[in-house]
């Protein structure tokens, strides 16, 4: 798939509530595999998570909806989204 074809998508995702030291990068890497989406959750010095997101437009659609779920680890305040053209460079979905 080409990344120029409008089929794929970039969802950044700023995750705030009790989301850090829960497990919740994990779980979230752990969604976004069996989605099939590349990218990377990561901890943001003021609390947040945030969560980049890569593949087609409804995967990474189902993805924001497990965010905010309410069956993630930890606690879930508020989710923004933002949506964007892909950038790739990553290989696979990965904690940093």
């Amino acid at each position: 798939m080409s990344s120029n074809d409008g089929s794929t998508i970039r969802l950044t995702a700023w995750v705030r509530g009790r989301v850090q030291g829960v497990g919740f990068r994990w779980w979230t890497r752990s969604r976004a595999l069996e989605l099939g989406l590349v990218g990377q959750a990561r901890n943001l010095a003021d609390g947040r998570v945030a969560v980049i997101a890569e593949g087609d437009r409804e995967r990474c659609e189902r993805l924001l909806g497990l965010l905010r779920g309410g069956e993630t680890p930890g606690w879930v305040e508020e989710v923004v989204e933002q949506w964007g053209e892909p950038r790739g460079g990553f290989d696979g979905f990965v904690e940093a």
